[in-house]
């Protein structure tokens, strides 16, 4: 092989020779997902000392993965370790409350140990969750590693800077997309294929407001894509499947393309027709 490609790969290699690669970042969130809800744990542990144990361990492979990682402040880890643990209880609570907005808005599941062990929905939401508590620390890399794992799994891209409320559901899942600036209120309830995403793609936007904002109690149907940063979507709006929107609708609005005959629908090309129901 040419001695000079062999040599350029090998600096390469030096810039960052212990990074912790994507599935060494996995294994930590799936190992504190476990710790979380033991329905995603591979451990059993005998007693209180033996869990405590467990913990220390994961905060100490949290703080060895933040000095390895290119970007992180040294000299803070140990304090991002200590604020990211001490904040387990707030969003293990957000976590739960999750799983309850899954369960009762869908009547296909039995139980919340179903809807922890086998939805998509909840495991991209617990990965976003995990992420986006170290992202507001200000640690880089891990969060978006932690996520893509989640993507990779479920199908569903959730930006770890985006801000997400309360009761948060994801129904079905694979293809949402959330970027970074998204804004989402609470009892926000998105279906497969939802893409809340950017109108412009120009690296200049990267330090502004490019995704949208959707209020408490919106429901979005599969296949509606919501785009801009300015586009605000009205509390307690319905927006309906395959729906595109770039302006913002108010409260209470009611967002749908309605064919009534073959004729009325849409040639290649031509905007989706939308309707607005202020109630």
């Amino acid at each position: 092989m040419n001695k000079e490609f062999l040599t350029l790969l090998y600096k390469s290699q030096q810039e960052c020779p212990d990074c912790p690669s994507p599935e060494v970042v996995a294994n930590f969130f799936v190992d504190l997902l476990g710790s979380l809800f033991p329905d995603h744990s591979k451990h059993s542990f005998q007693s209180l000392d033996e869990f405590e144990a467990h913990f220390e361990s994961l905060k100490m492979r949290l703080e060895h993965l933040l000095l390895k990682t290119p970007g992180n402040k040294i000299n803070e880890a140990r304090k991002m370790v200590d604020d990211f643990f001490e904040d387990l209880p707030t969003l293990h609570t957000k976590l739960n409350q999750d799983i309850s907005a899954i369960y009762e808005e869908d009547p296909a599941a039995k139980s919340h140990r179903e809807v922890v062990r086998t939805y998509p929905g909840f495991y991209a939401i617990a990965a976003y969750r995990i992420a986006h508590g170290l992202h507001t620390l200000g640690i880089h890399g891990l969060p978006r590693t932690i996520t893509e794992h989640a993507h990779s799994k479920t199908g569903i891209d959730i930006h770890p800077g985006a801000k997400i409320g309360n009761h948060f559901c994801i129904d079905h899942g694979t293809g949402v997309v959330i970027g970074e600036t998204t804004i989402i209120g609470n009892h926000v309830k998105l279906y497969q294929g939802v893409t809340l995403g950017a109108l412009s793609i120009n690296k200049a936007d990267a330090h502004i407001k490019r995704h949208p904002t959707i209020e408490d109690q919106v429901i979005i149907y599969a296949g509606a894509t919501i785009l801009g940063g300015s586009t605000l979507v009205g509390h307690n709006s319905v927006i309906g499947g395959n729906v595109w929107l770039t302006q913002s609708v108010p409260p209470y609005s009611k967002i749908y393309y309605q064919a009534k005959t073959v004729s009325e629908i849409p040639a290649e090309g031509d905007f989706l027709i939308s309707k607005n129901e202020v109630q």
